[in-house]
C-alpha cells in the first residue's frame, strides 16, 4: 500500500465517521464501497478490513460518550449479546458459502431506504403524539443477532441498521448511538478475530489489509471522537434527521448499485 492510499484511506474514515459518530453509525457501511471502488480492496478480504476499521475507529467516539456519562444502561448489554454470536457465524458463511452482494444490497436497500423516509417524515411532520413501546429485551437481542450475522458477512458495523430502527421505536438517539458502537467495537474485534483464525485454514484473500484497515480506522478515530463531542450540542430533531438522511442515503446507494 502506497502512501497516497494510506492518505485517501484515512480521509475517509475522518470524514464519513465525524458525520455518522453523532447518531451511533461507525461508518463501515459507507466506507465498504470505497475501499472496493476506490481503494482495490479484494473480495472477501474487504469485510474482514472493514472490520479492523472499526476496531480501530470505535474507541474514539465510545470514549467521548464515556466522558459524557452515556455509555450506560442495558441497551449496550443486550445489543452484544445479540451481536457476538451473530458475526462470528457471518464470518463463516462468508468464507465458505461466499453469498452474492446482491442479495446483501437488495435487503439493505428495502429496509434502509423506506425506514429513512419514514423516519425523516415523521420528524418533519410529527404525528399526535402516540407512545411506541420499545422491543423488548428478548427482541432487541435477536435483532442485534441478525445484524450481527450481517455485519460478519459484509464488515458493517451493524449501527446503521440498528440505529433506524430502535429510534424509530422511540428510543432517544442520545441512548442509542453509544449502545450502537459499543456493540460495532465488540462485534468487530471478535469478527475481525474470526477472519484471522479461518485465513489460517482456508487459501484466498481472506485476511484484512492491515495498513489500510488501520490507516482508515485512524482516521475514524479521530473523526468519531470528534462527532461523539458534537452530539450533545446537536437537537434530538436534527439528529433524527440526520439518522434519517444516512438511512436513505445508504438504501439509496445499495438500490443504485443493484440497477446498475
Amino acid at each position: 500500500m502506497g502512501w497516497s492510499t494510506g492518505l485517501l484511506g484515512f480521509a475517509a474514515g475522518l470524514l464519513i465517521s465525524v458525520t455518522t459518530a453523532p447518531v451511533g453509525v461507525s461508518g463501515a457501511v459507507f466506507l465498504l464501497p470505497v475501499q472496493v471502488s476506490v481503494l482495490g480492496v479484494p473480495s472477501p478480504a474487504v469485510t474482514p478490513t472493514n472490520l479492523l476499521y472499526n476496531v480501530v475507529a470505535g474507541p474514539g467516539a465510545l470514549l467521548r460518550y464515556w466522558r459524557a456519562g452515556q455509555l450506560g444502561g442495558p441497551l449496550p448489554r443486550l445489543l452484544i449479546a445479540g451481536t457476538v454470536p451473530g458475526v462470528v457465524v457471518g464470518a463463516v458463511i462468508r468464507v465458505f458459502a461466499v453469498p452474492g452482494p446482491r442479495v446483501f444490497r437488495l435487503l439493505i436497500a428495502a429496509l434502509l431506504l423506506p425506514l429513512g423516509l419514514w423516519l425523516w417524515l415523521r420528524t418533519v411532520r410529527p404525528t399526535p403524539s402516540r407512545t411506541h413501546a420499545q422491543p423488548s429485551p428478548r427482541a432487541t437481542t435477536s435483532l442485534a443477532l441478525a445484524v450481527g450475522v450481517a455485519g460478519g458477512i459484509y464488515g458493517i458495523g451493524g449501527g446503521s441498521l440498528l440505529g433506524p430502527i430502535l429510534v424509530s421505536r422511540g428510543a432517544p438517539v442520545a441512548t442509542v448511538a453509544p449502545a450502537a458502537l459499543a456493540s460495532t467495537l465488540v462485534t468487530s474485534i471478535v469478527g475481525a478475530a474470526t477472519y484471522a483464525l479461518l485465513s489460517l485454514a482456508v487459501t484466498g484473500d481472506i485476511a484484512p489489509d492491515w495498513l489500510l484497515g488501520l490507516s482508515c480506522g485512524a482516521g475514524g478515530l479521530l473523526g468519531g471522537y470528534l462527532g461523539a463531542r458534537l452530539q450533545p450540542h446537536v437537537p434530538e430533531t436534527s439528529l433524527r434527521l440526520l439518522l434519517g438522511t444516512l438511512a436513505t442515503g445508504i438504501g439509496a446507494l445499495y438500490a443504485v448499485q443493484i440497477l446498475s
